[in-house]
């Protein structure tokens, strides 16, 4: 019999090893990604099955059955390469039917012309959850809510977090939450990261750590910059944590199953890194709306509902995350605070904005001058990272989204018309920035929930239990 990781693809095979995989000890990890034993499958003949079918699709990505993000609908697919093509020249990945090089951004679903690819259907796992007895908690992303409404007819950026919220409650949920109170936790933790780093001659340039198909390719194909990445966990890595160890300890709450909405196939990956706990579900913003559809509920009949309260709701500076500059932006309104003790007039740095594939600008912060980047579609950062390798780089601070827009773009969001993608995607930038502009607080350090949370519980910014909870580590795949 043969088992496969479903992380790394790694195959072992009982007819050729010496100990029989079911014989093997509950602590064995995988020779090439070190993931349990847990994250094997048996390998059958239908799954080989589906393998040859898809290796008989030549002009195709090979999507193989381990790919925890995508998925492809085999009899949808009219071999016409639209998917390599933007493997190739969004991703910037040389092409060689290696599934495993994925970095599940989802790039694929979203340029895929006959709907061939879409995200994992973990439908089957959230309907168990909220059949169980078990108690469930969702909570959105950022971005969500300004693709939600696209998926029922709505105007392309239209704000819709109250339904959203709606919708879930509709579906079961005891709790629903907002990722972007986590966001803010990401920005207190990376913030004060980057000035320790400057003040105390740390690795620089510090990469942010938010976008999980930007982890693993820097983890596949730039090992030897790992150091200069954020140990930061992403606001949903952080959400999970917040929420088990915080939430529920403090309700009671035994064994709950909780759900992250996202605009982002690579999420899916991402929970199931061993260094990464908490969350046990990913489902996508198209998945949420076709799930809501097949129980035949209208957009217009969702009521509209507010988070629950006990983790409170995110800053402005949180809800910016969505957009591409957006973690530079809120990173930058506290590291201000963190080094001069001064709030600022204007929250605003129109520097990092907009649309450019590379945007740069240098910060003057007190006595301080910060060269920061922000980079959006993954294969702008090669340049960045050669300079890196040759010490040449004058960058302090670099934010990283492999999508075209950030968040916004991600693969799991609703498909735009390729024609008018930017012109569509600006839309929903403009909207997450027209709810900063109008929030009572505008900067994470601000957010009295983020205050109360690290004065109770964490006992201060970068404490030994926010550097347990909050913080990972990378590895060489």
């Amino acid at each position: 019999m043969k088992y496969k990781c479903i992380i790394c693809g790694y195959i072992y095979d009982d007819e050729k090893e010496k100990i029989k995989f079911k014989d093997l000890p509950d602590n064995w990890k995988c020779p090439l990604c070190g993931v349990g034993k847990d994250m094997f499958e048996l390998v059958d003949e239908k799954v080989e099955k589906k393998e040859k079918e898809e290796d008989s699709l030549n002009n195709a990505i090979k999507i193989s059955k381990s790919n925890i993000s995508i998925e492809r609908i085999t009899s949808k697919c009219i071999n016409c390469g639209q998917c390599i093509r933007t493997c190739t020249i969004k991703e910037g990945m040389t092409f060689d039917k290696n599934s495993e090089l994925c970095v599940n951004c989802g790039q694929c679903i979203q340029t895929c012309p006959v709907n061939s690819l879409i995200p994992k259907d973990n439908k089957k796992e959230l309907y168990e959850a909220l059949e169980s007895d078990k108690i469930t908690i969702a909570y959105t992303s950022p971005s969500v809510r300004v693709s939600f409404a696209e998926c029922f007819g709505m105007e392309v950026g239209t704000f819709s977090q109250e339904k959203l919220i709606g919708a879930l409650r509709m579906l079961g949920f005891n709790y629903v939450f907002d990722t972007t109170f986590a966001a803010d936790l990401t920005i207190m933790e990376e913030a004060n990261e980057l000035v320790n780093r400057i003040k105390n001659n740390g690795k620089l340039p510090m990469f942010t750590s938010c976008c999980p198909a930007w982890i693993k390719y820097a983890e596949q194909f730039y090992p030897e910059i790992l150091s200069n990445i954020s140990s930061c966990k992403s606001p949903i890595g952080m959400m999970g944590k917040v929420v088990k160890e915080y939430f529920c300890k403090n309700e009671n709450i035994d064994n709950p199953y909780t759900v992250a909405i996202t605009p982002c196939t690579a999420k899916k990956f991402e929970i199931k890194r061993e260094e990464i706990d908490g969350t046990d579900l990913v489902i996508t913003v198209t998945e949420l709306a076709k799930i809501i559809k097949e129980k035949n509920i209208k957009y217009e009949d969702i009521p509209e509902s507010n988070y629950d309260s006990i983790l409170g709701e995110g800053s402005g500076a949180g809800i910016i995350f969505g957009n591409t500059g957006g973690v530079m932006e809120a990173a930058l309104r506290t590291a201000y605070n963190m080094i001069t003790k001064e709030e600022l007039n204007e929250v605003v740095f129109n520097d990092v904005r907009g649309y450019e594939n590379i945007k740069e600008a240098t910060i003057n912060i007190g006595t301080l001058t910060l060269n920061v980047a922000v980079i959006h579609g993954i294969t702008n950062i090669k340049p960045i990272i050669e300079d890196i390798k040759n010490n040449t780089c004058k960058y302090h601070f670099i934010e990283v989204m492999n999508c075209e827009g950030g968040c916004i773009g991600g693969g799991g969001q609703p498909k735009l018309f390729l024609k008018d993608e930017k012109m569509l995607k600006e839309k929903r930038i403009k909207s997450l920035y027209e709810r900063d502009s109008n929030a009572k607080i505008r900067c994470s350090h601000n957010n009295p929930d983020i205050i109360s949370i690290y004065k109770n519980f964490f006992n201060g910014i970068g404490s030994p239990l926010a550097k347990e909870l909050l913080h990972t580590k990378y590895i060489k795949r």
